[in-house]
């Protein structure tokens, strides 16, 4: 396989800057400030929800965003935490700690860039659409289970991980509900909800951090409530990015480096994977409306090195943000520089309005992040897909439930192995095997060659049988053929010509079931003839042996070769 960097790692912002001119320039900072502002609550949101606190979050949308806009494949991408994360993120941290989730974040980075090296970013776009859907909408889910505590002001310290102990626990303790911060979160709600129907520019969730925010503040300075949980209250932020460090590896007293890294690799892997899907999918939705194509090898590239980097900082993992990407679009984001002057804007808040961050409250967070799992549920979809084939929803339903009672980390793989298996049985049933004794019919067999008797049927030659493959010649398919095959004998079948004018591939199972019906038809004295062999497939026949085996004057490019060839078996010519 080739992996050379030729072509796979071309960042978008090289390609952007050689017609870059100052019109540009104004609308990307206009757009880069706009989404920096619009990210502030999002990244705050998501690092406090991962388990790990505001700084976190918007360190990671700095660094992370910086990286994936200086170096990605998207003219308009913009990277940063997001909320699918969330639930992988704790499920880690309860399980392996902050160390444990920073080498995980690091591995993941790894992968995402072998992932480009090896070009398998167009082979992430195939990953089945049930599937998708069915973990966004159970991650929305487990968002929206995971707000309870600080919407409703419960006060639990310790909310267990796991979807049924945590809403046990929420059914304990709802007699200690605080309808201040209730109050609080219910307001947030409805201003998120209301603030599109004036203006789709202005984002709803900043108005309703600004707003409630205040009122909160006034509500704790003059009317004697302190009892509405604030950032503050739980969390010291910063004033500045943190020094880079090395991650601390605490290691049990029957532990290894290699035993931790091999435990961490299926969190690992599920991080690379939500990222790589979520940061294609991101730019695939951008390439349709700003009428571009992105390069996805680079993109993943990019998303590995911002995961690679981010951790050292103490921040989480990262991805292409679809709604920030579209605000970027709809406020007249052209290049990357936009992406750059996000992270500044972001930078800024850190450094200099720590303390505002400070007083914002929990429960407005919460109200942002119910409305974030609203948007990521995709219930319409959801519903549509109700009405589709019933294999496909199948693989939904699986995805869900398994995402929201288990974790993410099952729900993939399950959802990806069902799928798989379910495309393998369509294909199987699909593929239909036909056989002809007597004569073929023209006007069902489009690669004929007949002269000056177009119309007419073709004879079959005696003791001779006619087996057409319509399909690929996979696993499946082999195993169903084999059976046939191995009726070879039960008759005075002298030629049997197998049929493979559309069979565009086969594969290793194919390949082995072909050569032992060759054995076994030689051993009954029966000769083997194939028809219509492709370039790809007579290629591949040809190096694994099978061409010499059968012989070159026993494979023939069309169906008349093969029956002329039957008949000079038989002595009919």
């Amino acid at each position: 396989m080739n992996i050379s960097f030729k072509g796979v790692f071309v960042p978008k912002l090289l390609n952007t800057l050689r017609d870059y001119n100052r019109h540009k320039f104004g609308q990307d900072i206009l757009s880069g400030i706009i989404v920096g502002i619009v990210a502030i609550p999002l990244a705050i949101a998501f690092g406090i929800s991962s388990g790990v606190g505001p700084t976190e979050g918007l360190i990671t949308a700095i660094i992370g965003g910086f990286l994936i806009s200086l170096l990605g494949g998207s003219k308009v991408q913009i990277g940063g935490p997001t909320g699918a994360f969330i639930v992988i993120i704790y499920g880690i941290i309860q399980e392996f700690g902050i160390s444990g989730l920073t080498i995980a974040t690091i591995m993941a980075g790894i992968l995402l860039i072998l992932m480009g090296v090896f070009k398998l970013g167009n082979v992430i776009k195939f990953v089945p659409y049930p599937v998708i859907i069915g973990f966004t909408a159970g991650i929305a889910v487990t968002i929206f289970s995971t707000q309870m505590n600080d919407l409703f002001g419960l006060g639990i310290s310790d909310v267990p991980a796991d979807f049924i102990h945590k809403w046990e626990c929420y059914a304990q303790h709802w007699r200690d509900v605080n309808w201040w911060t209730f109050a609080v979160g219910i307001l947030s709600v409805l201003i998120i909800c209301f603030i599109p129907k004036i203006s789709k520019r202005i984002p709803g969730s900043l108005v309703a951090i600004i707003v409630m925010t205040a009122i909160v503040w006034v509500i704790r300075r003059f009317g004697g409530v302190d009892s509405i949980t604030t950032i503050a209250d739980l969390y010291e932020l910063p004033q500045g990015i943190p020094t880079p460090h090395l991650p601390e590896i605490v290691l049990q007293d029957d532990q290894t480096l290699i035993s931790v890294v091999q435990t961490l690799f299926p969190s690992a892997f599920t991080i690379a994977m939500l990222g790589a899907i979520e940061s294609l999918l991101s730019a695939m939705v951008a390439d349709g409306i700003i009428g571009d194509e992105h390069n996805s090898n680079t993109e993943l590239i990019a998303q590995g090195a911002a995961n690679l980097v981010v951790p050292f900082f103490g921040g989480i993992p990262c991805t292409g943000a679809i709604a920030r990407t579209m605000t970027n679009i709809n406020n007249g984001g052209k290049t990357p520089v936009a992406g750059l002057i996000h992270a500044g804007i972001l930078l800024l808040v850190l450094l200099f309005l720590g303390k505002l961050v400070g007083m914002i409250p929990m429960a407005c967070l919460a109200g942002v992040l119910i409305m974030v799992s609203y948007n990521m549920s995709g219930w319409r979809t959801f519903l549509w897909l109700s009405k589709n084939p019933k294999s496909d929803f199948l693989v939904m339903i699986v995805t869900f439930i398994l995402t929201v009672i288990f974790n993410l980390t099952i729900a993939i793989e399950v959802g990806l192995l069902l799928a798989i298996a379910l495309f393998l049985k369509r294909t199987n049933e699909s593929t239909v095997i036909r056989s002809f004794s007597d004569e073929l019919d023209p006007t069902q067999n489009n690669d004929l060659r007949l002269h000056g008797r177009d119309l007419e049927k073709l004879h079959i030659p005696a003791h001779t049988q006619v087996y057409e493959i319509d399909g690929p010649y996979f696993f499946g398919i082999a195993n169903k053929f084999d059976e046939i095959s191995r009726s070879i004998g039960r008759n005075d079948q002298k030629v049997r010509i197998i049929r493979m004018r559309k069979v565009a591939f086969i594969d290793s199972t194919g390949i082995h079931n072909l050569e032992q019906l060759y054995l076994r038809s030689k051993n009954c004295g029966i000769q083997l003839v194939l028809s219509g062999v492709n370039k790809h497939v007579y290629e591949t026949l040809d190096k694994t042996g099978l061409v010499e085996m059968i012989g070159k004057e026993n494979i023939r490019d069309h169906i008349n070769g093969a029956l002329a060839r039957a008949a000079e078996i038989v002595g009919e010519v």
